[in-house]
């Protein structure tokens, strides 16, 4: 009997530590320092640091979100890069918090930014939400936020020529229980290569990572699986939002050959609001060319 009663206490015990630490992982961020080295990069005077922000769906840390911004601040980036769903798309949603915190990033260094699946839909289907995505990328237009839909830009950061594209695959690829295939020529049918030193796309879900590199991005910026919901001591990742388990990329960086994915475990949850062993984060990375290594 008291072998049961002691099996029941460590069993609550861990359940209550379990829930503490979700709880946790809900208040806070961390901030990941992520260094990528490519000989594609040797034009590059001295390195260059990006913030990556991915999957905020109107999370708020501090009032307007002063704890992110104070962390963006003082990593002194020379550009942020979104990687979309900034915002909740669902009828009735208000944009707010994701304007007033994205507005404001002009202020710190040049804002390119890319739609995820909450965005996309929204602008997709104007029946079900109107203009409303179309108001929230006028005003953050109006403050100095750059858009990119399926388009690039080229930008010439010392001898380098970094062009920086994103992608926008038809919503279809975002469907639940469906394992769908994305082939470069699907990648090109939305953007066409051009001759650049460097190619960094920002194409919101990871899980078509093998088209991207044969369409020929150096370096994936992705997000979009909330780094798998769950994440499992030396397996990575639980689950995808399509309900596909054990994502091969799903939170971390990997280079493979000569080309890096780099994954965001988000900002924010959505739908499933649980994290566990999986903290929010905000990305730096760190562009070096081979020769400063």
């Amino acid at each position: 009997m008291k072998a049961v009663i002691l099996v029941v206490f460590v069993l609550t015990v861990a359940a209550v530590l379990c829930l503490l630490e979700a709880y946790r992982e809900q208040q806070y961020f961390k901030v990941t320092e992520d260094v990528v080295v490519s000989r594609r990069l040797n034009g590059l005077k001295k390195e260059k640091k990006i913030v990556f922000l991915s999957d905020l769906h109107n999370k708020e840390y501090g009032a307007g979100n002063e704890r992110l911004l104070d962390a963006i601040c003082k990593a002194r980036p020379d550009l942020i890069l979104i990687g979309g769903d900034m915002l909740v798309g669902k009828k009735g949603c208000s944009f707010a918090p994701a304007l007033e915190f994205v507005s404001k990033l002009p202020a710190i260094a040049p804002v390119y930014y890319a739609c995820g699946n909450h965005e996309q839909r929204m602008k997709r289907k104007p029946e079900v939400y109107g203009e409303v995505y179309q108001e929230y990328q006028k005003q953050l237009e109006e403050c100095g936020v750059h858009f990119l839909e399926n388009s690039s830009v080229l930008l010439k950061e010392d001898d380098c020529r970094i062009r920086i594209s994103a992608l926008e695959l038809p919503l279809a690829t975002y469907t639940k229980f469906k394992k769908y295939r994305v082939t470069e020529q699907d990648v090109t049918a939305c953007i066409e290569k051009e001759a650049a030193d460097y190619e960094i796309l920002l194409a919101h879900n990871p899980v078509y990572f093998d088209a991207y590199k044969k369409w020929g991005a150096d370096l994936v910026l992705s997000g979009h699986l909330h780094g798998g919901i769950i994440r499992l001591p030396g397996i990575g990742g639980l689950i995808t939002p399509q309900a596909i388990p054990f994502p091969k990329y799903s939170g971390e960086m990997t280079t493979e050959g000569e080309q890096t994915i780099i994954v965001s475990r988000g900002l924010g949850t959505h739908t499933i609001n649980l994290r566990f062993l999986n903290e929010a984060e905000m990305i730096v990375i760190h562009l070096r060319g081979e020769k400063d290594s």
